[in-house]
This record gives C-alpha cells, sequence and structure tokens, in this order.
C-alpha cells in the first residue's frame, strides 16, 4: 500500500491568505466551516478542485501544506468519485504552509504547484 502524501494543498482567495498570515491561523474558508474540517487537495487532485470550485474566480493563492506537522489533525476520507482527500479537522498554524503562489496554470490546464 502506498504511504499518504506528505504535503496537500490549499486553494484560498487572496483575503483568506492575507488573514491567515496576519492571524497565524486558519479555520476554514465558508465551506470548510460548514462541513467541519478544512478540504485539502493532493498534487493530483488540485487542478480538478480547482475546476470544480474555483472555476472563473481570479485573485487566488494555492498553499502547499506541511500534513506531517498537522499530524492526528488529517484524515484521509471518500469524497469526489471515492477518492480519499485529506481533511483537516483543527485550525491551520501558519508554520504548516511551507510556500505558496498566485494560482497559475500550465500550457495544459494544470495548476503549477507552489
Amino acid at each position: 500500500m502506498m504511504s499518504a502524501p506528505a504535503v496537500a494543498f490549499k486553494i484560498l482567495t487572496a483575503p483568506q491568505w492575507a488573514d491567515w498570515q496576519a492571524t497565524g491561523s486558519f479555520i476554514g474558508a465558508p465551506v470548510d466551516l460548514a462541513d467541519g474540517y478544512v478540504h485539502l487537495s493532493s498534487a493530483d487532485q488540485l487542478t480538478e478542485t480547482a475546476n470544480k470550485h474555483f472555476a472563473g474566480q481570479d485573485d487566488l493563492v494555492v498553499v502547499r501544506v506541511d500534513l506531517a506537522a498537522l499530524g492526528d489533525l488529517i484524515r484521509w476520507e471518500p469524497s469526489r468519485g471515492g477518492a480519499l482527500f485529506p481533511h483537516v479537522y483543527g485550525p491551520l498554524p501558519l508554520g504548516v504552509a511551507l510556500a505558496h503562489g498566485t494560482m497559475a496554470r500550465d500550457a495544459n490546464g494544470a495548476v503549477i504547484l507552489p
């Protein structure tokens, strides 16, 4: 069995990212708060997540999240099509944000990882 990835990704609006930086903690976007956990995507899931949930939106930021630092707060749970997605049951401290960048796409439309 493959081990879980060491990192995952969160797509945020620029104001959400600015707030996370200012407060030092991210409790979630409105959809996260409604569902009771922070939605993340693996590298392989990121483009589909962007296409499905952020189509037509500009001013987005992609944050690379250190899953190991979150420990037991991470649960891989089935979502779209039964695929396992990383869900975080708790706030994300700023220290788990390993890298970030304005969301951009390559020539094939795939989101470029920060």
